[in-house]
C-alpha cells in the first residue's frame, strides 16, 4: 500500500471545506476496520485512509502548514499503514472507570504480545507490538499499543482462497477468541494484502 505524500493532503482551507463530508467517509470505512476483542481490548486496523484522516486533523489542530511540520507527521504516521504483507492496527485495553483500568494494565502485563489472528489451518500470527517505543514494562502495560501483523504469503493466499479467519488473546488474565471474524471486517483486511500469492 502506497505511503503518503504532501500531494495526496489538502491544504488547511480545503481541509475545513471538505472536513464533514471526508470525515463521513472515514468514519463509514473504519467501521469495517474495528474488531472487538471481548469487552475490554478492541483492534483498529489502519490503512492509508484512516492514516490520511490521522494526519489531516492533526495538521488541522496543530495549525500546521510547513513544509517540515507536515513532513514531520507523515513521517510519524506513515509506518502504520501496512506494507502488503501485513496488516497494521492500534490495539486498545477499554475499561472506562480510572480505578479499574490502572489495576487492569497490572493484571495484563504483556498482552500485547499475546494478540493474534490466525487464518484457519495455518498456525497463529502474533503481534509484533510497539516498534517505534516501548509503551510497557514489568509493572503495567500501557492502554494502547501499536501491532503489525505479519503474513506469510500461504496465508495470504488462503484468505484470498475463502479461508476464515480467527483472532484473539491468550493472555493468562484476558483470554478471548473471535472464531470467525466477520465477513465485512474480513474483506476489508484483504484490501490490505497484496495479490500476489
Amino acid at each position: 500500500m502506497q505511503k503518503l505524500t504532501r500531494d495526496d493532503l489538502m491544504s488547511l482551507e480545503q481541509y475545513a471545506e471538505e472536513r464533514p463530508a471526508f470525515r463521513d467517509r472515514v468514519m463509514a470505512h473504519k467501521k469495517n476496520r474495528h474488531l472487538d476483542l471481548g469487552t475490554n481490548a478492541a483492534l483498529y486496523f489502519e490503512d492509508r485512509l484512516t492514516m490520511q484522516y490521522q494526519v489531516q486533523e492533526m495538521l488541522r489542530i496543530e495549525r500546521i502548514f510547513e513544509a517540515d511540520g507536515i513532513n514531520d507527521e507523515l513521517e510519524a504516521y506513515n509506518p502504520l499503514i501496512p506494507d502488503g504483507s501485513n496488516w497494521k492496527a492500534t490495539f486498545m485495553i477499554e475499561f472506562p472507570e480510572a480505578v479499574e483500568r490502572q489495576e487492569m494494565l497490572e493484571q495484563l502485563v504483556g498482552i500485547e504480545n499475546r494478540v493474534y489472528v490466525q487464518v484457519v489451518d495455518f498456525d497463529r500470527v502474533y503481534a509484533i507490538s510497539d516498534e517505534d517505543l516501548e509503551r510497557a514494562d514489568e509493572h503495567k502495560t500501557s492502554a494502547v499499543h501499536f501491532m503489525r501483523f505479519e503474513f506469510p504469503p500461504e496465508q495470504s493466499a488462503a484468505l484470498r482462497s475463502g479461508a476464515s479467519l480467527i483472532a484473539g488473546i491468550d493472555h493468562e488474565n484476558y483470554s478471548v477468541e473471535i472464531r470467525p471474524v466477520a465477513r465485512n471486517i474480513r474483506e476489508s483486511l484483504l484490501n490490505d494484502l497484496d495479490n500476489q500469492p
